[in-house]
């Protein structure tokens, strides 16, 4: 029997540990410090037992999972650097950032101890152990990144555990993983911040900036809702990265100021078409750095009890819904309705299901 301990059971961890379970041999052990939130994963079946004691969670275990939020993970490292472990244990982490874990995990290998880096890059809008989803990875990129001496045979040993997650195991070095997570995930993060503040400030006084900010708006902007201290820590752990995309920003954005100056029609022209076939270029309906919502908008008349009866059509049809939203403010966007879902599978049910009954549905693209 493999002893996999989840540090951490969350989300993350919880997923992690539900997908782990599909191997018969596997036996999870979940730490956490809550013991109720021990409690509720064991009776979830998440995990097989649940400690408050991390010395206890790790003492046995044949793999160790962090799934803690980065800036939790160097004092778990830390922790384990001083504790007794089993000779051969493979250490993994589940943070994005990866160049500062590896920095801290050098000296395991003098102890038989491997670790390899991790960062399973799927997540949700939802929290806690109890929005667990063995299904939460399946097709999503699940990056490793071991040390430079880590033996093959140690991330084949990674590869056959993580394969119940049906994600997508590729192999990078840290430094190559967060400079690319770092455009496509952790800068964009700054961007809507950033937008989401400057329109703050313009609203002060004059309400109808936030008013009116819904739609595209709401739509672009909406991971600067993400938890300021997660994020305060993922840049501060990817601090050169974010300097140097940050330069690259400046100029980029200094380019278009110019060509707006020079009232040059053909350059930015040529900017809006280099941006547009880039993106027209990325994969459709795949789970990528940041998690994608799963939702639809309908056109729908002003009539009374025209979103019950929606909702129940759905209902009858066993589709559960997550959000509903009246637009009061839709430009560049078709529907008055949006309809939000917990999974790509229940939004294309409900697109099929409304548009049978006859409505006209939109999906983001």
């Amino acid at each position: 029997m493999r002893q996999v301990a989840i540090l951490g059971v969350g989300l993350i961890g919880g997923s992690l540990a539900l997908s782990l379970k599909k191997h018969e041999d596997v036996h999870i052990t979940g730490f956490d410090v809550t013991e109720d939130n021990l409690r509720m994963a064991q009776s979830l079946g998440v995990i097989d037992r649940g400690t408050t004691q991390l010395a206890e969670a790790v003492a046995a275990a044949d793999f160790i999972f962090l799934c803690a939020p980065v800036g939790k993970l160097h004092e778990l490292i830390s922790f384990l650097r001083y504790t007794p472990l089993k000779k051969g244990v493979v250490i993994s982490d589940t943070g994005s950032t990866k160049a500062c874990i590896m920095e801290m995990s050098e000296g395991f290998a003098s102890r038989g101890v491997y670790f390899v880096g991790g960062h399973p890059m799927a997540g949700s809008h939802k929290s806690g152990v109890e929005a667990s989803n063995e299904r939460l990875f399946e097709n999503a990129y699940y990056v490793l990144t071991p040390a430079a001496d880590t033996p093959p045979e140690v991330i084949e040993q990674m590869k056959e555990l993580l394969a119940p997650t049906r994600a997508k195991v590729i192999v990078l070095d840290a430094g190559e993983h967060d400079r690319i997570v770092g455009a496509i995930s952790h800068f964009p993060h700054i961007i809507a911040a950033t937008l989401v503040n400057q329109v703050a400030g313009y609203d002060d006084g004059n309400d109808w900036y936030r008013r009116l900010a819904a739609g595209g708006f709401r739509d672009i902007t909406r991971i600067a809702s993400s938890n300021p201290r997660m994020w305060r820590d993922v840049l501060l752990n990817n601090r050169t990265v974010m300097i140097n995309l940050a330069r690259d920003w400046r100029s980029t954005l200094d380019d278009i100021i110019s060509l707006v100056e020079k009232a040059d029609g053909p350059g930015i022209e040529k900017f809006f078409a280099a941006a547009r076939s880039f993106r027209d270029q990325l994969p459709e309906k795949q789970k990528g750095a940041i998690p994608p919502y799963f939702e639809l908008y309908v056109d729908i008349p002003d009539h009374p009890g025209i979103i019950g009866k929606i909702t129940t059509m759905l209902g009858e049809h066993e589709i559960s819904i997550t959000n509903i939203h009246i637009l009061e403010t839709r430009e560049d966007i078709l529907g008055v309705l949006r309809v939000s879902f917990r999974n790509f599978e229940e939004m294309e049910a409900a697109d099929d299901v409304l548009k049978k009954a006859g409505y006209q549905t939109y999906q983001r693209e």
